[in-house]
């Protein structure tokens, strides 16, 4: 069952999953859009807020598209210092997401660095490898995009081999460019939590110097140019009735075409939230990695077992988060950024 019975609620959560309108009164036409008044939307938005249902509503960027370098990281640290080295690794303003996981390869990260950085993504996580004490880091950026976006369904019921159509892939993305000083102000603004107010646009749209028209404009042409994915709600999974997720990673044969084939397959089904190509090492031979959600952690391996099922793969692993250190949205261009590669940089 969801942890969500209202049906209200349940629409409203999955109408802002995927898409806040950016302009005059957001609210106002998720209201009309789900049947209800304007005041109680916002009490409902409000509530499923304070109730950690909903953990941000804020513009949900391409890393890759703004100039940051990114990546996965895999380190495998003595079990002992697991603790330590992740809160050394999570001082990175960079880092998103640190988890220990059911593995020899046991503590994970993902990290992005800033166009800005003097030092770079490869020298980054060499800093972090030393600083950390960790025994052996494998990088393991994105070779290929095959599915981003993370989009619970609520209030049905659903099947582990359910398909969905995969709404951003590789397609979607624009070419690293550099951003001019305008846009770069206009995503520290948009990455902010929206206020739940009756105009929140308005305000935004007043610190850019720029009228609520040409806010919205903006992000219509960062949506075009593959910068913005989408301006959305993000929940708190477990408070949503999504307790289990696993990282399935699967090891996949063949040319780049029948790899990006299988990759594809993969990123169909409605319980994979992210896929993607990765590097595979001599000690880590899987090259294809999805992320699986479900209400449960058998909900969880009867999707990966229906994945398997449906490519014809048996090498395949589950890796189950353990221990969450950090999860947070990444913030683009903050001066925390600065103020760590000036105190780290130069060891």
């Amino acid at each position: 069952m969801s942890a969500i019975s209202d049906p209200i609620d349940i629409e409203l959560l999955e109408l802002m999953q995927a898409t806040v309108p950016v302009g005059e009164h957001p609210f106002g036409e998720l209201a009309r859009q789900v049947g209800a008044g304007e005041d109680d939307v916002l009490e409902r938005v409000r509530r499923l807020k304070a109730a950690k249902v909903i953990r941000q509503i804020s513009a949900i960027f391409d890393t890759r598209s703004l100039g940051y370098e990114s990546s996965l990281v895999a380190a495998r640290v003595e079990p002992s210092r697991a603790d330590e080295a992740a809160a050394i690794i999570s001082r990175h303003p960079g880092v998103s997401h640190n988890y220990l996981r059911n593995h020899a390869y046991n503590l994970w990260y993902t990290i992005a660095v800033s166009p800005l950085s003097k030092l770079g993504l490869e020298k980054t996580v060499a800093l972090l490898h030393q600083q950390s004490g960790a025994e052996s880091t494998r990088l393991l950026p994105t070779l290929k995009l095959y599915k981003i976006g993370v989009q619970f369904n609520v209030g049905g019921e659903s099947r582990p081999d359910d398909l969905d159509a995969v709404a951003y892939s590789e397609k979607n993305r624009a070419g690293n460019t550099a951003l001019a000083p305008a846009d770069i102000e206009f995503v520290r603004v948009m990455q902010r939590d929206l206020p739940v107010t009756p105009d929140p646009f308005a305000d935004y749209a007043k610190e850019l110097g720029m009228s609520l028209a040409q806010l919205a404009e903006t992000a219509r042409r960062f949506t075009t140019e593959g910068k913005l994915r989408r301006f959305a709600a993000v929940l708190h999974h477990r408070n949503a009735g999504f307790s289990a997720n696993a990282m399935g990673v699967w090891s996949v044969p063949g040319a780049d075409n029948e790899i990006d084939r299988v990759g594809e397959r993969l990123a169909g089904f409605r319980a994979v939230s992210h896929c993607y190509r990765r590097p595979s090492y001599p000690d880590w031979p899987f090259n294809i990695f999805t992320m699986v959600h479900g209400k449960s952690r058998d909900d969880c391996e009867q999707a990966l077992r229906a994945m398997s099922e449906k490519t014809g793969l048996a090498d395949f692993a589950a890796l189950y988060s353990t221990k969450e250190y950090k999860k947070v949205r990444v913030r683009y261009f903050t001066e925390q950024e600065q103020a760590w590669e000036s105190a780290n940089g130069r060891q």
